[in-house]
């Protein structure tokens, strides 16, 4: 009796000995699987968490752009990464409760700096078991606009002389230069004809800035006419980034807006009969001649200041009286300003352009002419990417898909070229040098979505 007694406790106590290890296991087994669970919620957390800061910092160095002071700027970037956040982080994500706190904007010397953190806590599962009753997740994020350098060139030429498309062409312009911080960016403003006129030059003593206000009065009181000597632009905004600043931003850019090819150029132009040498532009038209009363003589000065024709006396600038006698060998229309940069005129590629024009026929003058200027408008933006500047090129209506000059260019393929982009032609792409961006405008509905495109890109370049 007794034996069997003992037998009987030690097997009880055996059942109670296996559950107490079975409860265990499985408290262990469950604890286990909140880890798990709560760890992949966390994990999920601090994803939307990253990525809503990430964007909000993006949002606020675009926005800090916007403000006439340092303190608005600094309200902006607040205000847009608080609102960018907010709509990236939805109330209550799996159950969690975030916190954006107040975005840092620091201004050090033309560079914006945005410091964005944000925290989350999310509610445990399962491990409240072990007595973890929430996660903590944090993350940060900083967005830093380099300070910018931007030569501004606006085409003015008459075949943009509707009002339709004057009127596009100075809002979407205007609106253009509301992306960029007139505190710390530089601004220069120009506009191009026959001649090109420098509205707004880069401050001086390398001070930081531009005068938004002035810019869009000029903008507003641009007239539409003249030929299109691209080239003289281009020198001008090479000129501007390259010597009127002498401490340059780590991002230059020009931003060349235009709706045709070149068709003239400036030089100081050898003449026959009594004429002596000649400072002027020459030009000719988009299309081949078809009478003896060409454009293809001097009708205009080179010098800043002067955009259109000038009524000027005399055989020298008459159209049919006198002509060219022959092509300078390189562009001396800045000779003396920049003397150690040659830009050949009379070359064999990557068009051919022949030095005599005494006495030929108005085809040849007429060929030359235009292969100069496209000639030249390529080598001055080769030159100023070689010298580490973007070019940006906006084209704008019909003119640039249809085969203009002697050798039918797209005027399209020109600006692509300026640019350096990938798809333009063979010839001209250069990826060793800046690629900068293409827009082009059908329409002008379409010029505000394309300025957007190039400020969109610039703002991302210098970030």
């Amino acid at each position: 009796m007794r034996g069997d007694a003992v037998k009987t406790t030690s097997k009880k106590r055996q059942q109670g000995a296996v559950s107490i290890v079975v409860v265990a296991s499985l408290a262990m087994l469950l604890a286990g699987l909140g880890l798990a669970l709560d760890a992949g919620l966390g994990y999920m957390v601090k994803a939307k968490l990253d990525a809503a800061a990430d964007g909000a910092a993006i949002a606020a160095g675009q926005a800090v752009t916007r403000g006439n002071t340092p303190a608005q700027q600094m309200t902006n970037a607040q205000q847009a990464a608080t609102a960018f956040f907010a709509a990236n982080y939805p109330s209550g994500f799996l159950n969690s409760t975030a916190t954006l706190q107040t975005p840092s904007v620091t201004f050090n010397n033309g560079t914006v700096t945005i410091d964005i953190a944000a925290q989350a806590k999310v509610p445990t599962t399962f491990t409240q078991l072990i007595g973890y009753r929430s996660l903590s997740v944090a993350t940060s994020s900083e967005s830093i606009r380099r300070d910018l350098d931007m030569a501004f060139v606006i085409d003015t030429t008459s075949s943009m002389s509707d009002s339709t498309t004057q009127k596009a062409v100075r809002t979407s312009s205007v609106n253009f230069l509301n992306n960029f911080d007139v505190t710390n960016d530089r601004v220069a403003l120009m506009h191009f004809a026959t001649g090109t006129v420098v509205d707004v030059p880069f401050k001086a003593a390398n001070a930081r800035g531009f005068d938004r206000t002035t810019m869009t009065n000029l903008i507003n009181g641009y007239s539409f006419n003249g030929n299109t000597n691209s080239e003289e632009a281009v020198w001008n905004a090479r000129w501007q980034l390259n010597h009127v600043i002498t401490q340059p931003s780590s991002l230059r850019v020009i931003v060349f807006f235009s709706d045709g090819a070149p068709n003239s150029f400036s030089s100081a132009f050898p003449m026959t009969k009594t004429c002596t040498t000649n400072t002027g532009t020459i030009v000719s038209s988009d299309d081949p001649p078809t009478g003896s009363n060409q454009t293809d003589n001097p009708g205009g000065l080179y010098q800043m200041g002067v955009q259109t024709s000038q009524a000027m006396s005399g055989n020298c600038y008459s159209k049919t009286a006198a002509t060219v006698d022959h092509l300078p060998a390189n562009y001396n229309a800045h000779a003396a300003s920049e003397p150690t940069v040659t830009f050949p005129i009379v070359t064999n590629t990557p068009r051919v352009v022949t030095q005599n024009m005494n006495g030929a026929s108005y085809t040849v003058r007429y060929q030359n002419i235009n292969r100069a200027s496209r000639n030249l408008l390529e080598a001055m933006a080769a030159q100023a990417r070689s010298e580490g500047i973007y070019v940006f090129a906006l084209g704008y209506g019909p003119y640039l898909t249809v085969g203009k000059g002697p050798d039918g260019e797209l005027g399209s393929d020109i600006l692509k070229c300026i640019a350096n982009v990938a798809n333009g032609p063979s010839r001209c792409y250069n990826p060793k040098q800046p690629v900068g961006v293409y827009c082009y405008a059908a329409t002008p509905a379409d010029l505000q979505p394309c300025y957007s495109q190039l400020a969109s890109q610039i703002l991302r370049i210098s970030k």
